[in-house]
């Protein structure tokens, strides 16, 4: 029976959303985990500072920046497992800054990949993205799906994943890509549509939005952790690219409603031009096919879609304060 208990973890973008709840549920189970975060002068370990572990001795923060060689050789260093997820993730500010984008998903990718291969690491999962399917082809999108880059974000997972495949082909790299569909819960930025829904739909009746119609197959946080988790402890998923997701898709304006109904608002979408998206990179339907997830791992969704929002919304509402219902978050 696997046991994290004395592992010795690192977790790359442990600052950002899913980051943050990986690294919190590794402690959890016995891990010690080293939490790479993005170096700044304010020390701010990002949406760790949500958790109270930094004074665990189970926690060692490590801050750096991932495009850096030697960085990465001192993160790697003495480790078992490694989660990849250091990443920017934002696509319209991919449009905005493609290369900073590009370069931080694959030169960043491609330091964690070497650093792990010299270090001999027991396993290394890497972090897809659902996006990198584009508008799907066939409906649910299973793993032999045609990849399609429909945004520089989009193209820089490509590559990234497509280094981590050729380390496996390459090196015998024990790397395993997971691929999660549209992950959602408490400490999201408004850069996802889920907060971005919620934070205005407490505090106003009009909510700006862009396309309505794309439909994504959204997931709740503790899902895609425990998604990764199977992924990471299975020897079965080396060399593989595994789906996480639900197998449901909703749409944009469905999902708004659902929310308002459920904070008990009657509320009004109005569409912003600039939060449209080009119309050729715009992704309308995103829905996993998860048979391989349940096969390999013995992993499925076990919470719902509303009992999920239900959570996202009471966190934020209790931390309103951070989230600004006029601005908006490429």
């Amino acid at each position: 029976m696997f046991s994290w208990k004395n592992k010795k973890v690192l977790v790359t973008g442990a600052g950002g959303f899913i980051g943050s709840h990986l690294t919190e549920r590794l402690v959890q189970l016995g891990a010690h985990v080293r939490a790479f975060v993005e170096y700044n002068p304010r020390n701010d370990a990002g949406c760790l500072n949500h958790l109270l572990l930094k004074k665990n001795s189970m926690l060692e923060f490590f801050s750096g920046d991932i495009k850096e060689m030697e960085t990465v050789k001192k993160a790697v260093k003495n480790r078992d497992f490694i989660f990849n997820l250091a990443a920017l993730v934002g696509i319209p500010y991919s449009y905005q800054h493609a290369q900073e984008v590009v370069n931080t998903n694959t030169i960043g990718t491609l330091n964690v990949l070497i650093a792990a291969k010299d270090e001999r690491v027991e396993k290394i999962v890497q972090t897809s993205t659902s996006e990198v399917y584009g508008t799907a082809l066939y409906s649910p999108i299973d793993e032999k799906h045609p990849l399609q880059p429909q945004s520089p974000y989009s193209a820089s997972k490509i590559a990234a994943d497509a280094l981590a495949k050729s380390f496996y082909y390459s090196f015998d790299l024990p790397v395993a890509i997971i691929r999660p569909f549209n992950c959602f819960g408490p400490r999201q930025s408004m850069r996802a549509v889920i907060a971005t829904i919620i934070s205005q739909a407490l505090r106003k009746r009009v909510i700006y939005l862009g396309n309505t119609k794309p439909r994504r197959d959204f997931t709740y946080v503790s899902d895609t952790v425990e998604g990764f988790i199977k992924i990471a402890q299975s020897h079965k998923t080396v060399g593989e690219v595994i789906n996480i997701g639900t197998s449901r898709d909703i749409s944009i304006g469905e999902l708004a409603e659902k929310i308002a109904n459920l904070i008990g608002k009657d509320v009004r979408i109005k569409i912003q031009n600039i939060r449209m998206r080009p119309e050729k990179s715009e992704v309308m339907l995103l829905c996993a096919d998860i048979t391989k997830a349940k096969r390999i791992l013995g992993w499925k969704p076990r919470v719902s879609l509303e009992e999920g929002l239900k959570k996202t919304v009471d966190f934020i509402a209790s931390h309103l304060d951070e989230y600004s219902h006029d601005f908006y978050a490429v």
